[in-house]
């Protein structure tokens, strides 16, 4: 990740263990390696396509509070219409072949499409630098973990349509959102010279994607908003706000990255078809489950929609959110909270919960989903909530109370 100002060195940009971020993590594939994110459900890595295309195994590396670890993938889904050559679906999912460590974050997507010029923080271990001299292409340390922070200004396919030929791919409209590296002068502040959209950036904690950083994530208040796919350096005209005019990740290029909230619907989709021995009616649910020994399994919660859809378009959706009863977040399950959508053709779909495995002998322990928030439907006439509970069913022998 390249930083402006100061070296990579300073503090403010490191991803330090605990901090959060710890589901951001690297991707090796054939030699290569790049960023990925860990998704809600604990086992698939959202990543960029061009790291795994023509791939079948992948090596994922987590560094959390509790240490580091490497997980294997042999499972890799590249969007059947990525295209290489105009750098348009570039996303693909992993899945590892064991649970992630319970202490990396899971992250949920952000749904909503009103990301421009909001604050983002782009996650990666791509190599470091400066935005005077660009990425430091003899790096010869670890990855480390960076972060920085930017904004989405546009969507790339208005910057091409702005270009022309000036601009040698494109974007399919609504896909890539774009950031440019500034350093608080107009004379970098590319998107100001190309598209006048004029802003000199966020200071000191501004940044911008290197190689590397392929595949990591950009969160807006703490969900995956986009995935890093490219850089490059532009012109038009008598402006080159480029400071070297060598793409590098220096101040004056931009950065795109694949657009999360238009590709919501393959995400969640492709992340649902990939869980084992989910419930697809009500007589397979398993309202009990036994917490195993270590790792994580699955509970499932099966949300139906039994409705009549006034629009055959329609997408409907819930808020749902896990709360303690005798088992305890953290401790006997991961607490999760986020939306579910039900998109045109579905009627139904699971909210997974994972349940942590130990060795210790205790109760059984009960805890809850609470779904809310109902749209393009309802729960009924004054229901506002509806709550299901499961029961983790100890199986570690018998406790004397």
């Amino acid at each position: 990740m390249v930083s402006t100002i100061t070296s990579y060195t300073d503090s403010r940009y490191r991803a330090y263990t605990g901090e959060g971020l710890d589901g951001v993590v690297r991707v090796s594939v054939a030699g290569f390696y790049g960023t990925g994110v860990l998704l809600y459900d604990g086992q698939a890595v959202l990543t960029a396509a061009h790291l795994l295309v023509n791939n079948t195994t992948a090596s994922v590396f987590f560094e959390t509070s509790a240490g580091a670890q490497t997980i294997t993938s042999n499972r890799l889904t590249v969007h059947p219409y990525y295209d290489n050559t105009q750098s348009n679906n570039d996303l693909a999912i992993l899945w590892l072949s064991s649970p992630a460590p319970v202490t990396a974050e899971r992250y949920t997507l952000y749904r909503e499409s009103d990301e421009f010029f909001k604050t983002l923080t782009m996650v990666g271990y791509g190599l470091p630098g400066t935005g005077a001299t660009g990425e430091v292409t003899d790096y010869s340390g670890s990855p480390i973990r960076l972060k920085a922070n930017n904004q989405f200004e546009v969507d790339a396919a208005t910057l091409k349509y702005a270009l022309g030929s000036g601009m040698g791919w494109t974007p399919t409209a609504g896909t890539q959102l774009v950031a440019d590296f500034d350093n608080g002068t107009t004379s970098q502040d590319a998107l100001g010279q190309l598209l006048n959209l004029k802003g000199t950036g966020l200071g000191q904690n501004e940044g911008l994607i290197a190689a590397g950083d392929s595949g990591g994530p950009a969160f807006i208040n703490g969900q995956v908003a986009g995935i890093a796919s490219y850089i490059a350096s532009l012109e038009n005209g008598s402006s080159h706000p480029d400071i070297d005019n060598v793409t590098n990740s220096s101040f004056g290029e931009i950065g795109a990255w694949q657009r999360v909230s238009y590709y919501q619907q393959w995400i969640d989709q492709s992340v649902r078809d990939h869980y084992p021995n989910a419930p697809t009616q009500p007589s397979q649910v398993q309202k009990s489950v036994i917490e195993g020994d270590s790792g994580t399994t699955y509970a499932y919660f099966l949300l139906q929609f039994t409705g009549m859809r006034s629009d055959p378009n329609q997408r409907l959706s819930v808020d749902y959110s896990t709360r303690d009863g005798s088992a305890q977040a953290g401790q006997d399950y991961l607490a999760v909270s986020g939306t579910l959508v039900l998109y045109p053709g579905e009627n139904e779909a699971v909210i997974p919960v994972e349940i942590r495995g130990d060795t210790l002998p205790e109760s059984n322990e009960d805890f809850y989903l609470d779904v809310t928030n109902p749209v393009g439907g309802s729960f009924g006439v004054g229901v506002l909530t509806l709550t299901a509970m499961r029961t983790i069913v100890n199986d570690d022998g018998s406790l004397l109370v």
